[in-house]
């Protein structure tokens, strides 16, 4: 790799594997210039095309998923660190659909799923919003089928 600073071929001073195994970290050296610098290597990884409800197409993006995580399980006591753990399930899952398409209600269905595990607020909070209530009875029939889930994976 070139140097960003001078252009001159750089030298690898230390290599790390991080993040699980999937990225290797460098730090180089210029010899022209003295410059230090990291880079950081990780295999590109192809996600399908999400279709949204009303027929536009948009890259994935796993920080939506984390982003909606986060919304919904706003001041609740669920840490940052489960949330990114479970935003890479549903990124894995996804990613193991081998589809070239993939409709943004399965994303939906995959986090309710996850947050019906850890929260029964966020699960709430993330259903109204996925599903648009309009009323108490939408929120009615949603808590008893949470309340029928958790009874049944006790």
């Amino acid at each position: 790799m070139r140097c960003p600073v001078c252009g001159h071929d750089t030298n690898v001073s230390e290599t790390r594997v991080i993040k699980d195994g999937t990225e290797i970290r460098r730090r180089r050296n210029c010899p022209g210039c003295s410059h230090r610098f990291t880079t950081y290597e990780r295999a590109e990884q192809r996600f399908p095309t999400i279709v949204k409800r009303d027929g536009r197409r948009e890259r994935f993006d796993e920080d939506k998923i984390i982003r909606g995580l986060v919304r919904a399980c706003g001041k609740r006591p669920v840490s940052r660190e489960k949330l990114d753990e479970v935003a890479k399930q549903i990124t894995r899952s996804i990613h193991e659909m081998s589809a070239a398409e993939v409709p943004s209600d399965s994303i939906g269905e995959l986090v309710l799923g996850q947050l019906a595990d850890i929260d029964p607020v966020a699960y709430i909070r993330f259903a109204s919003v996925y599903m648009a209530f309009e009323d108490s009875e939408d929120f009615k029939n949603i808590i008893e089928n949470l309340e029928i889930k958790r009874s049944k994976s006790k």
